[in-house]
């Protein structure tokens, strides 16, 4: 039997998307709170990112979408990635994590 790779853990699938930066705003998409949900199959070896964008118009979902399959699907042991967009809940400022709290309000974005 042909030792298993295991799968990527959701702090290395995280840690990955932070390479991923909405390219309007310049902040990576896990600061900005842009992810969702990562549901790892180890078995499979598959990962499920539900992610959302700042608004529904930003026309440069697929680019991040793009960006989202290759990053995750580098990580050892990932043999399939899989993205679901969602705007439920609808993105705000609030959501992002303290650090792309602190680079909005540098924006100038009210928070």
């Amino acid at each position: 039997m042909v030792p298993r790779t295991p799968t990527a853990t959701k702090e290395e699938v995280l840690e990955a998307l932070k390479d991923c930066y909405d390219p309007e705003i310049g902040i990576n998409i896990v600061d900005l709170g842009l992810i969702y949900g990562v549901e790892i199959d180890e078995a499979a070896g598959r990962i499920k990112i539900t992610f959302t964008l700042t608004t529904p118009f930003c026309p440069l979902g697929p680019e991040l979408v793009e960006c989202i399959r290759m990053r995750v699907g580098s990580l050892e042991g990932v043999k399939e990635v899989e993205t679901e967009l969602t705007f439920d809940p609808p993105w705000s400022p609030q959501m992002a994590t303290e650090e792309g709290k602190t680079l909005l309000r540098i924006m100038g974005v009210p928070i």
